[in-house]
């Protein structure tokens, strides 16, 4: 942590600036490494694409949908850079931790950014009747995955700012500072309605407030943000009526649900060197829904 513990001041200078005045070279993620959890379907199969557009070799993890290891495929295909699927449990530490280090091996010896996008939805209604198991398993995912990502991801990006090498010992070229991005969710700064979902709107404002915190300990070797879609037409909606998802648009001023490719841009800014003095965000792409 760039902190002077003695006077309690951030220590001057401590992260680099980007080279050059032009901004859509920064944009720029060419040989760069990333990770995208829960990038089987939805936002983060979207991420995955939007980040290996811009160059990066990208590494996808799935849960249980194998759909994950086509849609590799088809990333390195389409954008001539490398990318492969992982079956990895974020709950569990040691699995997080083990993938993490297997891919760092195998992408060219670095990490640059690290996307934590896992993430399930509380079907349950009122927290009072829901049942205990699920609301374990809506923190477990949605809290501790983040944390245990954020724990071994965040070991890569300090050991790379310190020695300036790769894993493997060899110059680390075009690394500033290291990128963890996490899905938040505007649920975690207010109460959507009509559906009740405490346990899940709980667990979106503690990543936002972790990631927050992230921010300010990994000063000097990494930028720390979350992005907070609104209403997204993904899978993970399928639980709402048509009457539900009505009332989503009714107060939405967009009057519309946002699609996957709309996100695209907040998290490639976040991950690329153009977000250099951008950190401790919490980027809200909701189509104006927290704005009345």
């Amino acid at each position: 942590m760039a902190v002077d513990m003695k006077n309690g001041a951030f220590l001057q200078d401590n992260m680099e600036v980007p080279k050059g005045d032009r901004v859509i070279p920064l944009f720029s993620l060419k040989g760069r490494t990333a990770i995208v959890s829960g990038a089987g379907a939805g936002i983060g199969l979207g991420i995955a694409h939007g980040l290996a557009e811009a160059g990066a070799n990208v590494a996808i993890w799935y849960n249980s949908n194998k759909q994950a290891l086509v849609e590799a495929d088809n990333i390195e295909k389409t954008y001539g850079v490398k990318c492969k699927a992982y079956q990895v449990n974020v709950v569990s530490a040691e699995a997080v931790e083990s993938a993490i280090n297997q891919i760092v091996n195998e992408f060219n010896g670095r990490l640059d950014v690290f996307v934590a996008n896992s993430g399930i939805a509380w079907e349950d209604g009122p927290f009072i009747d829901g049942s205990p198991e699920t609301a374990k398993k809506v923190m477990a995912v949605n809290v501790d995955g983040v944390m245990w990502c954020a724990k071994s991801a965040g070991a890569h990006f300090r050991r790379q700012k310190k020695e300036g090498t790769t894993l493997d010992g060899k110059p680390l070229d075009n690394f500033i500072a290291g990128s963890f991005i996490a899905t938040a969710s505007m649920s975690g700064s207010i109460v959507n309605i009509p559906q009740l979902q405490a346990v899940y709107n709980g667990s979106k404002a503690a990543v936002i407030h972790f990631c927050k915190s992230l921010a300010v300990e990994w000063t000097g070797f990494a930028r720390v943000n979350t992005v907070s879609p609104g209403y997204i037409k993904t899978e993970i909606s399928n639980f709402a009526s048509p009457d539900e998802k009505n009332q989503w648009r009714n107060k939405t001023p967009m009057g519309r649900e946002g699609e996957v490719q709309e996100l695209k841009g907040a998290y490639l800014y976040l991950a690329s060197d153009a977000a250099s003095y951008t950190t401790g965000l919490d980027m809200v792409v909701d189509g104006g829904y927290c704005l009345p």
